[in-house]
């Protein structure tokens, strides 16, 4: 399993984060420009007694045909894989695609937003297993490991020839709960003893920033999980309780997630007068209102770039529109359609869209993205050393909204 991860350091926050699946992998291009819901198929769909079209019931014959004059072994499971696939690759839709044990479990550790293991991310150098970096609260931080650390035995058996996806496999799919790890630190060997527990993936940050005597308070935010929405909530409660006059929410780089959390957020933020967005689904349009109890009162601006999609394209647009937030960086990536995340019952999954979705005022998002007030190029000291003083984006938030 590979392990490439971006990472944007904010000096005391640093969490752009390296998205965790499982110990974790890289799927990043199964979130690109994500907005889901969950779907259990229902009867209608199961029963013997739907009607068939022509072209299914061509399928199905066909089908049947193959398995009974096919000269070899047929695996039906590999069959009915491939023929889900064909299905959703024929719609031509870049956003509708099978996934695969592997990846569904990893979709759904990101999404869900926290996982069954030891909470590192790992990778492969020469030296063996690298970890480069663990999790807050997790076991593997509670036992002392470190970045940098190198595994190089698991319970007694030199791992150093194992690939990081091999690693992640045994520890995933083992039923032990314990594990001694011989690590590599400063050229000597540590064991450490590690047992397997939840660990909760952290997808927001948050600080005060002080500027010409006023509270600005920081929230990042690097995915939109099923508890991303807690985690908003508890952040956004610590910076309101040490007096904040303004906010600044950065969704760059955020790809998207799940829409009831980005609903929920919302209404941390407006209440239920304001529509948060608009869906269309075979040419009849329909408006969604936010759940919340109140509109707050102070100035926000928000952070996006070009990777800020989907889900983060709602949170963006709802508020400039309903709000009267003020966006800063580069225009959004354009995503505005949503997709049902379907699971099988051998644990692979698919997606495919369902819907478009507009701004609330009903502008077209698709294609488009959501264009910023400010426009601001990430400046190059950044992308070499990155630090909230030379984050030029970050920088012309926080002058802007000071002045407000």
């Amino acid at each position: 399993m590979q392990e490439n991860s971006k990472k944007i350091i904010h000096e005391k926050f640093s969490l752009k984060e390296v998205i965790l699946l499982i110990l974790v992998t890289a799927v990043a291009s199964l979130l690109t420009g994500y907005v889901i819901t969950n779907r259990i198929l229902k009867d209608k769909y199961t029963s013997e007694e739907v009607e068939m079209s022509e072209p299914l019931e061509t399928f199905i014959k066909n089908y049947r045909y193959i398995i009974d004059n096919y000269y070899g072994e047929v695996d039906e499971d590999k069959l009915t894989e491939g023929a889900l696939s064909g299905v959703l690759q024929a719609l031509g839709d870049p956003y509708t695609a099978f996934i695969d044990e592997v990846q569904a479990n990893n979709l759904n550790a990101q999404l869900e937003g926290s996982y069954f293991g030891l909470g590192v991310e790992i990778y492969n150098d020469l030296t063996g297993l690298r970890i480069l970096s663990v999790f807050q609260d997790s076991p593997a931080d509670k036992s002392g490991l470190i970045p940098g650390d190198v595994i190089i035995k698991l319970n007694g058996i030199d791992v150093r020839s194992v690939n990081s996806y091999e690693f992640t496999a045994e520890i995933k799919n083992s039923n032990a709960q314990d594990y001694n790890l011989t690590i590599l630190r400063d050229g000597k060997e540590i064991e450490v003893n590690v047992k397997k527990d939840i660990v909760i993936l952290k997808s927001v940050a948050g600080d005060v920033i002080k500027k010409d005597n006023k509270k600005i308070g920081y929230l990042f935010i690097s995915i939109f999980a099923n508890n991303t929405y807690s985690q908003v909530k508890q952040e956004l409660e610590k910076l309101e309780s040490q007096g904040i006059d303004s906010l600044i929410i950065d969704v760059r780089d955020n790809t998207g997630g799940h829409l009831t959390s980005v609903e929920n957020i919302l209404g941390l933020f407006l209440d239920s007068t304001h529509i948060i967005y608009k869906t269309e689904h075979n040419g009849k349009i329909e408006s969604v209102y936010s759940k919340g109890n109140a509109t707050k009162s102070y100035p926000i601006i928000i952070l996006t770039n070009e990777n800020s999609a989907s889900a983060s394209e709602i949170l963006t647009v709802a508020l400039k529109e309903e709000y009267g937030a003020i966006s800063v960086g580069k225009k959004t990536y354009g995503k505005g359609s949503a997709q049902e995340l379907v699971t099988l019952s051998d644990g692979t999954q698919y997606k495919f869209t369902t819907k478009k979705w507009l701004s609330p005022n009903g502008n077209i998002i698709d294609s488009n993205g959501v264009s910023v007030d400010i426009e601001v190029d990430l400046a190059d000291a950044y992308k070499n050393n990155p630090t909230r003083e030379n984050d030029s984006q970050l920088q012309s938030a926080i002058n802007t909204i000071a002045n407000m």
